[in-house]
Protein backbone atom coordinates (compact mmCIF):
# COMPACT_ATOMS: atom_id res chain seq x y z
CA UNK A 1 0.00 0.00 0.00
CA UNK A 2 1.31 3.50 -1.10
CA UNK A 3 2.61 5.98 1.72
CA UNK A 4 0.16 8.67 1.16
CA UNK A 5 2.21 10.87 3.34
CA UNK A 6 1.86 14.38 1.88
CA UNK A 7 5.51 16.70 2.10
CA UNK A 8 4.91 19.41 4.50
CA UNK A 9 5.62 23.23 2.10
CA UNK A 10 8.69 24.78 2.95
CA UNK A 11 9.89 22.12 4.94
CA UNK A 12 13.83 22.08 4.65
CA UNK A 13 15.44 18.97 4.36
CA UNK A 14 16.89 17.67 7.32
CA UNK A 15 20.55 18.24 8.03
CA UNK A 16 22.58 15.35 7.40
CA UNK A 17 25.99 16.55 7.67
CA UNK A 18 27.65 15.37 11.08
CA UNK A 19 29.20 17.95 12.88
CA UNK A 20 32.56 19.08 13.05
CA UNK A 21 34.38 18.50 15.99
CA UNK A 22 35.42 20.85 17.88
CA UNK A 23 39.46 22.01 18.31
CA UNK A 24 41.56 19.96 20.29
CA UNK A 25 42.83 22.66 23.23
CA UNK A 26 41.77 25.84 25.25
CA UNK A 27 38.73 27.19 23.66
CA UNK A 28 39.29 30.47 22.84
CA UNK A 29 38.19 33.24 25.35
CA UNK A 30 36.63 36.63 24.12
CA UNK A 31 39.18 39.36 24.82
CA UNK A 32 38.40 41.95 27.55
CA UNK A 33 37.03 45.35 26.86
CA UNK A 34 38.75 48.08 28.54
CA UNK A 35 37.15 52.33 29.02
CA UNK A 36 40.38 54.41 28.10
CA UNK A 37 40.12 57.70 29.71
CA UNK A 38 42.30 60.31 31.23
CA UNK A 39 42.75 60.51 35.48
CA UNK A 40 41.62 60.91 37.93
CA UNK A 41 40.78 56.93 38.38
CA UNK A 42 41.06 56.51 42.30
CA UNK A 43 38.38 55.41 43.93
CA UNK A 44 37.52 56.98 47.32
CA UNK A 45 35.25 56.98 50.24
CA UNK A 46 35.22 60.40 51.02
CA UNK A 47 32.29 62.24 49.81
CA UNK A 48 31.86 66.05 49.61
CA UNK A 49 29.90 66.58 52.97
CA UNK A 50 32.78 64.94 54.72
CA UNK A 51 35.36 67.28 52.26
CA UNK A 52 33.48 70.30 53.28
CA UNK A 53 32.82 69.78 56.83
CA UNK A 54 36.51 68.93 57.43
CA UNK A 55 37.51 72.25 55.80
CA UNK A 56 35.38 73.91 57.59
CA UNK A 57 37.17 72.39 60.89
CA UNK A 58 40.45 72.97 59.71
CA UNK A 59 39.23 77.01 59.14
CA UNK A 60 38.06 76.46 63.29
CA UNK A 61 41.19 77.93 64.31
CA UNK A 62 41.92 81.11 62.47
CA UNK A 63 37.58 81.64 62.89
CA UNK A 64 38.10 80.97 66.90
CA UNK A 65 41.55 83.43 67.02
CA UNK A 66 39.81 86.49 64.67
CA UNK A 67 37.09 86.75 67.79
CA UNK A 68 39.80 86.63 70.49
CA UNK A 69 42.05 88.85 68.62
CA UNK A 70 38.83 91.68 67.25
CA UNK A 71 36.01 90.82 69.92
CA UNK A 72 32.69 89.22 70.43
CA UNK A 73 31.53 90.95 67.01
CA UNK A 74 33.25 88.79 65.07
CA UNK A 75 31.20 85.55 66.00
CA UNK A 76 27.70 88.25 64.90
CA UNK A 77 29.55 88.67 61.68
CA UNK A 78 30.62 85.06 60.85
CA UNK A 79 26.50 84.08 61.88
CA UNK A 80 24.68 86.64 59.44
CA UNK A 81 27.07 85.52 56.60
CA UNK A 82 26.76 81.61 57.17
CA UNK A 83 22.69 82.41 57.90
CA UNK A 84 22.44 83.96 54.58
CA UNK A 85 24.31 81.83 52.54
CA UNK A 86 22.49 78.91 53.64
CA UNK A 87 18.99 80.90 52.97
CA UNK A 88 20.01 81.67 49.68
CA UNK A 89 21.09 78.16 49.14
CA UNK A 90 17.23 76.54 50.12
CA UNK A 91 15.34 79.06 48.48
CA UNK A 92 16.97 78.54 45.23
CA UNK A 93 16.77 74.87 45.74
CA UNK A 94 13.43 74.90 46.53
CA UNK A 95 13.29 77.59 43.47
CA UNK A 96 14.46 74.99 41.07
CA UNK A 97 13.11 72.13 42.71
CA UNK A 98 15.64 70.56 43.65
CA UNK A 99 16.59 68.86 47.37
CA UNK A 100 18.19 70.80 49.84
CA UNK A 101 21.98 70.45 49.21
CA UNK A 102 23.13 72.56 52.70
CA UNK A 103 23.42 69.27 54.42
CA UNK A 104 26.79 69.03 52.55
CA UNK A 105 28.05 71.68 54.33
CA UNK A 106 29.14 73.92 50.71
CA UNK A 107 26.78 76.87 51.92
CA UNK A 108 28.42 76.99 55.23
CA UNK A 109 31.71 77.47 53.96
CA UNK A 110 31.28 79.98 51.50
CA UNK A 111 29.72 81.74 54.29
CA UNK A 112 32.84 81.10 56.58
CA UNK A 113 35.43 82.13 54.22
CA UNK A 114 33.65 85.12 53.09
CA UNK A 115 33.65 86.49 56.69
CA UNK A 116 37.16 85.96 56.78
CA UNK A 117 38.04 88.14 53.95
CA UNK A 118 36.28 91.02 55.68
CA UNK A 119 37.06 93.86 58.32
CA UNK A 120 35.97 93.01 61.38
CA UNK A 121 33.75 96.15 61.80
CA UNK A 122 31.98 95.32 58.48
CA UNK A 123 28.39 96.05 58.69
CA UNK A 124 26.85 92.56 59.24
CA UNK A 125 24.45 93.53 56.99
CA UNK A 126 26.49 94.22 54.33
CA UNK A 127 27.99 91.02 54.89
CA UNK A 128 24.92 89.14 54.39
CA UNK A 129 24.38 90.33 51.13
CA UNK A 130 27.86 89.69 49.47
CA UNK A 131 26.89 85.71 50.89
CA UNK A 132 23.41 85.74 48.69
CA UNK A 133 25.59 87.38 45.74
CA UNK A 134 27.81 84.66 46.59
CA UNK A 135 25.39 81.59 46.57
CA UNK A 136 23.02 82.84 43.97
CA UNK A 137 25.46 84.40 41.59
CA UNK A 138 28.64 82.63 42.33
CA UNK A 139 27.10 78.90 42.82
CA UNK A 140 23.60 78.80 41.93
CA UNK A 141 23.74 80.34 38.78
CA UNK A 142 26.11 78.12 37.07
CA UNK A 143 24.09 74.96 38.09
CA UNK A 144 25.10 74.49 41.42
CA UNK A 145 28.12 72.92 43.77
CA UNK A 146 30.38 71.73 40.91
CA UNK A 147 30.00 73.36 38.19
CA UNK A 148 30.90 76.97 39.14
CA UNK A 149 33.60 78.80 37.01
CA UNK A 150 35.10 81.28 39.79
CA UNK A 151 35.70 80.81 43.92
CA UNK A 152 32.20 82.02 45.37
CA UNK A 153 33.52 83.39 48.55
CA UNK A 154 35.82 85.41 46.68
CA UNK A 155 33.17 86.56 43.73
CA UNK A 156 31.28 87.31 46.85
CA UNK A 157 33.86 89.21 48.29
CA UNK A 158 34.86 91.34 45.02
CA UNK A 159 30.82 92.41 45.02
CA UNK A 160 31.81 93.92 48.52
CA UNK A 161 34.70 96.01 47.90
CA UNK A 162 32.93 97.23 44.30
CA UNK A 163 30.05 98.16 46.34
CA UNK A 164 31.22 99.42 49.45
CA UNK A 165 34.59 100.28 49.08
CA UNK A 166 35.20 102.59 52.02
CA UNK A 167 33.67 99.75 54.73
CA UNK A 168 35.60 97.04 53.37
CA UNK A 169 39.10 99.56 53.66
CA UNK A 170 38.56 100.22 57.11
CA UNK A 171 40.66 98.85 59.59
CA UNK A 172 39.83 97.87 63.25
CA UNK A 173 43.16 97.38 65.84
CA UNK A 174 42.65 93.96 67.33
CA UNK A 175 41.69 93.64 71.11
CA UNK A 176 44.67 95.41 73.75
CA UNK A 177 46.21 97.74 71.16
CA UNK A 178 46.05 101.09 72.04
CA UNK A 179 44.62 102.44 68.74
CA UNK A 180 41.25 102.89 67.04
CA UNK A 181 42.44 102.10 63.45
CA UNK A 182 45.13 100.65 62.10
CA UNK A 183 46.67 99.60 58.86
CA UNK A 184 47.39 96.45 57.48
CA UNK A 185 50.90 95.74 56.79
CA UNK A 186 50.52 95.72 53.24
CA UNK A 187 49.40 98.79 53.65
CA UNK A 188 51.60 100.21 56.09
CA UNK A 189 54.38 99.33 53.09
CA UNK A 190 52.41 100.64 50.61
CA UNK A 191 51.87 103.83 51.35
CA UNK A 192 54.40 104.39 54.54
CA UNK A 193 57.32 102.29 54.30
CA UNK A 194 56.94 100.71 57.21
CA UNK A 195 57.80 97.16 57.58
CA UNK A 196 55.64 95.50 60.45
CA UNK A 197 57.28 93.05 62.51
CA UNK A 198 57.38 89.03 61.08
CA UNK A 199 56.62 87.65 64.52
CA UNK A 200 53.80 90.09 65.03
CA UNK A 201 52.48 88.22 61.32
CA UNK A 202 53.15 85.58 62.27
CA UNK A 203 51.36 85.17 65.13
CA UNK A 204 48.54 87.65 64.59
CA UNK A 205 49.04 90.79 66.42
CA UNK A 206 48.08 92.83 63.19
CA UNK A 207 45.21 95.01 61.53
CA UNK A 208 43.39 93.62 58.60
CA UNK A 209 40.44 91.17 57.55
CA UNK A 210 39.46 88.38 60.83
CA UNK A 211 40.74 85.47 58.97
CA UNK A 212 43.89 86.56 57.50
CA UNK A 213 45.58 87.66 60.57
CA UNK A 214 47.56 84.55 62.13
CA UNK A 215 49.60 82.73 59.31
CA UNK A 216 50.49 80.10 62.00
CA UNK A 217 47.12 78.88 62.25
CA UNK A 218 46.14 79.60 58.77
CA UNK A 219 49.03 76.92 57.81
CA UNK A 220 48.18 74.58 60.44
CA UNK A 221 44.72 74.08 59.12
CA UNK A 222 46.39 73.75 55.41
CA UNK A 223 48.82 71.49 56.46
CA UNK A 224 45.90 69.30 57.95
CA UNK A 225 44.28 69.23 54.36
CA UNK A 226 46.95 68.50 52.65
CA UNK A 227 48.02 65.31 55.04
CA UNK A 228 43.98 64.86 54.34
CA UNK A 229 44.53 65.19 50.54
CA UNK A 230 41.88 67.71 50.27
CA UNK A 231 43.85 70.17 48.83
CA UNK A 232 46.46 69.71 46.28
CA UNK A 233 50.35 70.29 47.91
CA UNK A 234 51.08 71.90 44.20
CA UNK A 235 48.92 74.49 44.86
CA UNK A 236 49.93 76.67 47.63
CA UNK A 237 53.72 75.39 46.68
CA UNK A 238 53.79 77.25 43.59
CA UNK A 239 51.56 79.84 44.37
CA UNK A 240 53.79 80.55 47.27
CA UNK A 241 57.25 79.82 45.71
CA UNK A 242 56.24 81.71 42.87
CA UNK A 243 55.56 84.80 45.36
CA UNK A 244 58.59 84.75 47.26
CA UNK A 245 60.76 83.85 44.25
CA UNK A 246 59.32 87.43 42.21
CA UNK A 247 59.20 89.07 45.26
CA UNK A 248 62.56 88.57 46.28
CA UNK A 249 64.24 88.81 43.01
CA UNK A 250 62.20 92.47 42.98
CA UNK A 251 63.68 92.94 46.55
CA UNK A 252 66.96 92.47 45.61
CA UNK A 253 66.99 94.84 42.99
CA UNK A 254 65.69 97.39 44.67
CA UNK A 255 65.48 96.83 48.55
CA UNK A 256 64.07 100.10 49.78
CA UNK A 257 61.53 100.68 47.13
CA UNK A 258 60.09 96.52 47.32
CA UNK A 259 59.53 94.43 50.20
CA UNK A 260 61.55 91.23 51.10
CA UNK A 261 59.73 87.51 49.84
CA UNK A 262 59.26 86.79 53.34
CA UNK A 263 56.97 89.83 54.47
CA UNK A 264 54.83 88.98 50.97
CA UNK A 265 54.27 85.79 52.55
CA UNK A 266 53.05 86.43 55.82
CA UNK A 267 51.27 89.89 54.92
CA UNK A 268 47.78 89.77 53.96
CA UNK A 269 46.11 87.08 52.88
CA UNK A 270 48.22 85.19 50.88
CA UNK A 271 47.93 82.43 53.62
CA UNK A 272 44.20 81.91 53.57
CA UNK A 273 44.36 82.50 49.33
CA UNK A 274 47.20 79.82 48.78
CA UNK A 275 45.90 76.87 51.32
CA UNK A 276 41.63 77.60 51.93
CA UNK A 277 40.65 79.22 48.48
CA UNK A 278 43.52 78.74 45.75
CA UNK A 279 42.40 74.91 46.59
CA UNK A 280 39.32 74.74 45.89
CA UNK A 281 38.41 71.30 44.24
CA UNK A 282 35.90 73.02 41.90
CA UNK A 283 37.62 75.87 40.89
CA UNK A 284 41.24 74.47 40.40
CA UNK A 285 43.04 72.53 37.52
CA UNK A 286 42.64 68.89 37.86
CA UNK A 287 46.18 68.05 35.94
CA UNK A 288 49.57 68.24 37.72
CA UNK A 289 51.31 69.96 34.88
CA UNK A 290 48.01 72.48 35.19
CA UNK A 291 48.40 73.26 38.61
CA UNK A 292 51.90 74.86 38.90
CA UNK A 293 50.87 76.93 35.91
CA UNK A 294 48.06 77.69 37.99
CA UNK A 295 49.66 78.62 41.03
CA UNK A 296 52.60 80.51 38.49
CA UNK A 297 49.92 82.62 37.08
CA UNK A 298 48.38 83.61 40.71
CA UNK A 299 51.43 84.57 41.58
CA UNK A 300 53.11 86.50 38.97
CA UNK A 301 49.40 88.31 39.15
CA UNK A 302 49.83 89.19 42.91
CA UNK A 303 53.13 90.45 42.90
CA UNK A 304 51.93 92.97 39.81
CA UNK A 305 49.14 94.27 42.03
CA UNK A 306 51.05 94.41 45.59
CA UNK A 307 54.50 96.15 43.82
CA UNK A 308 53.05 97.97 40.64
CA UNK A 309 49.26 98.20 41.73
CA UNK A 310 46.74 101.13 42.94
CA UNK A 311 45.86 98.36 45.74
CA UNK A 312 48.19 97.39 48.44
CA UNK A 313 46.67 93.56 48.04
CA UNK A 314 45.63 91.06 45.31
CA UNK A 315 45.31 87.53 46.43
CA UNK A 316 41.70 87.84 45.66
CA UNK A 317 42.37 89.08 42.44
CA UNK A 318 44.73 86.80 41.44
CA UNK A 319 42.44 83.90 42.37
CA UNK A 320 39.29 84.98 40.28
CA UNK A 321 41.43 85.70 37.46
CA UNK A 322 43.19 81.98 37.04
CA UNK A 323 39.83 80.69 38.09
CA UNK A 324 38.66 81.98 34.53
CA UNK A 325 41.88 80.16 32.95
CA UNK A 326 41.06 76.87 34.40
CA UNK A 327 38.88 75.45 31.76
CA UNK A 328 41.56 75.96 29.29
CA UNK A 329 44.74 74.98 31.54
CA UNK A 330 42.87 71.42 32.11
CA UNK A 331 41.75 70.93 28.25
CA UNK A 332 45.87 71.40 27.04
CA UNK A 333 47.74 69.80 30.21
CA UNK A 334 45.40 66.85 29.57
CA UNK A 335 47.43 63.46 30.74
CA UNK A 336 48.03 61.31 27.05
CA UNK A 337 45.42 58.18 27.56
CA UNK A 338 47.61 54.93 27.48
CA UNK A 339 47.30 53.86 23.51
CA UNK A 340 46.07 57.08 22.27
CA UNK A 341 47.00 57.86 18.91
CA UNK A 342 47.34 61.38 17.07
CA UNK A 343 44.73 61.26 14.35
Amino acid sequence: MEDTKQPIPNEEPANTEKPKPKPVGKEKKPEPQYLLSSSPHMATIDRVPKIMWTVIAALMPAVVYGMYNFGFNVLLTVLASVIAAVATEIVINKMRGRESSVADGSAVLTGLLLTMTLPPAFPKAYAAVGAVFAIAIGKQIFGGLGYNIFNPALLGRAFLQASFSVKITTWTAPVGIDAITTATPLGSFKFEKIMTPYFDMFMGKIGGCIGETSALLIIIGGVYLLVKKYADWRIPASYLGTVFILGGLLWIINPEQYPDPVFHLFSGGLMLGAFFMATDMVTSPVTPKGTWIYGFGMGAVLIIIRLFGGLPEGVMYSILFMNAFVPLINRYTRPKIFGELKK
